[in-house]
């Protein structure tokens, strides 16, 4: 496991059949939302959310298929060959990226904390002015 001067570790993942793999620079110790909305309580999607600059695509964008719904603006990211989102990017922090910790390779995470958000009430949630809360904003 790579640490990096600034305290964060680098992780690495990918999709199932690893055609599609990443880095991302994050604490060892990582705050992740399970999210109730129809498509990550469906696929069991552990979100980490971290700025755009801290995510490396590897390999594998060849490989990427785009879904688009609701407003469109949520970049869902899924490997064409095996299925698997092992990231995207949120409509909720569109300069970031959200990976799929369930798609971190084993031994760099080191305590994961889980978070639940309200997903099927997003619109909401972020009107009342509690998108701070967002699980993973404060790292």
């Amino acid at each position: 496991m790579e640490t990096l001067p600034d305290g964060l570790v680098v992780h690495a993942g990918g999709c199932h059949c690893r055609r599609v793999r990443f880095e991302v620079d994050a604490p060892a110790s990582i705050v992740v939302s399970q999210c109730n909305c129809s498509i990550c309580a469906k696929s069991g999607y552990l979100g980490l959310l971290v700025p755009a600059e801290r995510f490396r695509l590897l390999r594998g964008e060849e490989h990427l298929v785009e879904y688009r719904f609701n407003k469109g603006i949520a970049r869902h990211l899924f490997c064409g060959v095996c299925g698997i989102k092992s990231f995207y990017v949120p409509r909720s922090h569109p300069t970031g990226v959200s990976v799929n910790a369930r798609c971190l390779d084993e031994g760099s995470v080191v305590e994961m904390t889980v978070r639940s958000f309200d997903g099927q009430h997003w619109e909401r949630y972020y009107t009342d002015g509690v998108a701070a809360e967002y699980p993973g904003t404060d790292s």
